[in-house]
């Protein structure tokens, strides 16, 4: 089978989940034979069309800065598009797989897929709703109409977790969705040692504002009273960090917190996981919550926030492998420290979701999704 993937963004070019789910199930479908593509930006020196791990990945457009203040910006989605139909209506693909966000180049892939009658799967991260005000104010009308349009292009939806399922069955999309979610390289995360610098407490991904590492600031001021030394490890970067170091300092927290910026890699995010104790992500936005699975994988039990639009809460089983909590900072401390008092006792639960989440096994289950298309 030919199978065209679709996004603007290229790993290991550009570093995040979405690249990463593209390239992990994309080398393992390569290495069972199938004849696999990748259509991005060009986000790499030399000639435009290049192969990596069994994968041909075509830059159909020079890149282009994606985030202007701390938010993806139109312009270059659409730009994308426009330059990814021709390329994708020439690839000869007997499916293309384009990911739901930016929503423009879906729009493309639907009109490079139709004319062939070949299937179109639009994999789906996240589901924003009503979160496009929050996002844009009054204009977010524009975004919520876009991504309504988006939801109605595919009969073929995939939805890398329950809670983003349940958004699109709220769209009143047509057809069952098929739940596929993200991976973990589980040998590569064993075969990482710890960091050198423990923490109890570590949290990494962006700093951006639905990340709420403000929350998880003031909740380690009242751990911090029963636990003097505690010392927490804030791994990444981005448009908050300047007022949460700040904030950090007015806290007291400046002995106990560190800021380390944006890891060498992949591996470096491991290790530092791995010489914590407990992973906090107090975010109300996440798609899947890719940081948490690694975290679980490396035997951290997860404090997450139960929230409608953070999906890392369908990864945590209360009490068996982390706990859910509000954003108040009490509610907030008190599972932290039922997290680090609990956590010997998570180890068994933790190795077992982990290892159901293991990319060869994520790959097979996705290419029975593609069968299933290819024979509609």
């Amino acid at each position: 089978m030919k199978i065209a993937y679709v996004y603007d963004a290229v790993y290991p070019h550009v570093r995040g989940g979405v690249e990463k789910r593209i390239r992990e199930v994309a080398v393992r479908l390569a290495a069972r034979g199938h004849d696999v593509h990748i259509f991005g930006m060009r986000w790499w020196d030399g000639p435009a069309l290049i192969e990596e791990d069994g994968v041909t990945l075509h830059g159909v457009c020079p890149a282009m800065p994606l985030y202007a203040g701390g938010r993806r910006t139109a312009a270059p989605a659409a730009h994308f598009a426009r330059r990814v139909l021709l390329p994708l209506l020439a690839s000869g693909a007997d499916l293309i797989d384009c990911q739901n966000f930016p929503y423009f180049p879906c729009f493309a892939a639907k009109a490079a897929s139709a004319p062939r009658g070949i299937p179109l799967a639009i994999t789906w991260h996240e589901v924003w709703g009503d979160y496009w005000y929050d996002y844009l104010g009054r204009r977010g009308v524009f975004g919520k109409a876009v991504e309504r349009l988006a939801a109605g292009l595919s009969h073929h939806p995939v939805a890398v977790s329950p809670s983003t399922a349940r958004a699109l069955e709220a769209l009143g999309i047509a057809g069952p969705v098929s739940v596929i979610p993200n991976g973990i390289d589980l040998a590569r995360i064993a075969a990482v040692p710890p960091a050198s610098d423990p923490a109890d407490v570590i949290f990494a991904g962006r700093l951006i504002r639905e990340k709420h590492v403000d929350a998880l600031l003031r909740a380690l001021v009242l751990v911090r009273k029963d636990i003097p030394d505690l010392r927490a490890a804030i791994v990444g970067d981005g448009p908050e960090r300047s007022a949460l170091e700040h904030m950090a300092r007015d806290l007291g927290l400046s002995a106990a917190v560190t800021f380390t910026g944006f890891l060498p890699g992949d591996d470096a995010v491991i290790a530092a996981m791995k010489a914590a104790r407990v992973f906090v992500l107090p975010s109300t936005r996440e798609g899947f919550g890719m940081a948490a699975l690694e975290a679980m994988a490396c035997g951290l039990p997860v404090v997450t926030v139960d929230h409608p639009q953070n999906a890392a809460r369908d990864l945590v089983a209360p009490g068996a492998t982390g706990h859910l909590s509000s954003l108040a900072a009490g509610e907030m401390a008190e599972k932290i420290r039922d997290a680090l008092a609990g956590r010997a006792g998570m180890q068994d639960a933790l190795s077992r979701t982990a290892a159901e989440y293991e990319w060869d096994a994520i790959a097979a289950r996705l290419l029975q999704v593609y069968d299933g298309m290819a024979g509609c």
